[in-house]
C-alpha cells in the first residue's frame, strides 16, 4: 500500500527541522548500509549517534502519534528512531530493498525490529530542487512520489525503490520504518478502508447499531491478524 499522509508536521515544527537540519553537520550516507546498498547510494546522513538526530526524531515522533492516519495506515508496533538525510550535487540512491530486520538501541537496550512499512517524510519544498523523486516499484510499475514539506508517504518495506538525482538546491528528508502489529500488506490495507469507512458512515449519521457492528467487525479481524 502505498499512501500519501499530509500535514504531519506543523509550520513551526517544519519551519524548526529545516532550521537545525540547515546548520547541520552530516555524514556520508552509506556508513548506515550494507555492501550492496553502498554500491548505489549518494548521499549524506546525520550521523547515528548525533544529538541533532536524536532532537529531531523526537519532534517527528511526536507528530506521528498526534496522526490518525498514519495510524490507521501503518498498526504500528515499534518504530525506529527516525533518520535524516540530504540529497544534493547529483546525489541518487539506487534501486534497492531495505532490509528485513533493522536494529535499534546499544548495549542493554539493542533491540531488532522487522521492517513491514517504510516511511519518507519529506522536508524541503519541491519547488527548491530539481530531482530527488522517490520511485517506488510494484506489480502496477513506477510509482513517482515528490510531496509537500511536511507530508508523509508510506509503503511495504518489501518494495523495489529508488531515489531519483538531485540536480538543483537540496532535498531534506527523515526517513525511518515501522514493525507493524499486521505483518501483511494486504490486510493492513483492508483494515484502513474499513476503519475510513467506519469513520464516514459515522460522521454521516448512517444507523448507530451498524456503525457499531461494522466498528466490532473492524476490531475481530484486528485481533485476529495482529501480532503484539
Amino acid at each position: 500500500m502505498l499512501l500519501h499522509v499530509p500535514n504531519v508536521l506543523s509550520a513551526d515544527e517544519l519551519a524548526h527541522l529545516q532550521r537545525a537540519l540547515a546548520a547541520a553537520d552530516w555524514a556520508d550516507g552509506r556508513e548506515t548500509v550494507g555492501a550492496q546498498g553502498a554500491q548505489v547510494k549518494r548521499n549524506e546522513q546525520l550521523p547515528d549517534a548525533s544529538p541533532l538526530k536524536a532532537e529531531l526524531g523526537r519532534v517527528v515522533l511526536a507528530a506521528l502519534e498526534r496522526h490518525p492516519l498514519f495510524f490507521a495506515a501503518a498498526l504500528p508496533l515499534r518504530i525506529l528512531p527516525p533518520r535524516f538525510n540530504r540529497y544534493q550535487g547529483g546525489g541518487e540512491y539506487g534501486l534497492h530493498v531495505d532490509g528485513a530486520v533493522m536494529i535499534t538501541g546499544h548495549g542493554e537496550q539493542r533491540a531488532h525490529l522487522r521492517s513491514d512499512v517504510s516511511c519518507t517524510l519529506f522536508l524541503s519544498p519541491p519547488e527548491t530542487y530539481d530531482g530527488g523523486e522517490l520511485v517506488v516499484s510494484d506489480t502496477y510499475g513506477e510509482h513517482e512520489v515528490k510531496l509537500p514539506a511536511g507530508d508523509l508517504v508510506v509503503y511495504p518495506s518489501s518494495s523495489l525503490h529508488r531515489v531519483n538525482a538531485v540536480t538543483r538546491g537540496a532535498r531534506l528528508a527523515s526517513f525511518f520504518w515501522v514493525q507493524s502489529m499486521v505483518r501483511d500488506d494486504s490486510a493492513r490495507r483492508m483494515l484502513l478502508e474499513m476503519d475510513s469507512a467506519i469513520e464516514t458512515l459515522r460522521t454521516g449519521g448512517a444507523d448507530a447499531a451498524a456503525v457499531l457492528q461494522l466498528t466490532g467487525v473492524y476490531h475481530n479481524l484486528l485481533r485476529r491478524w495482529s501480532e503484539v
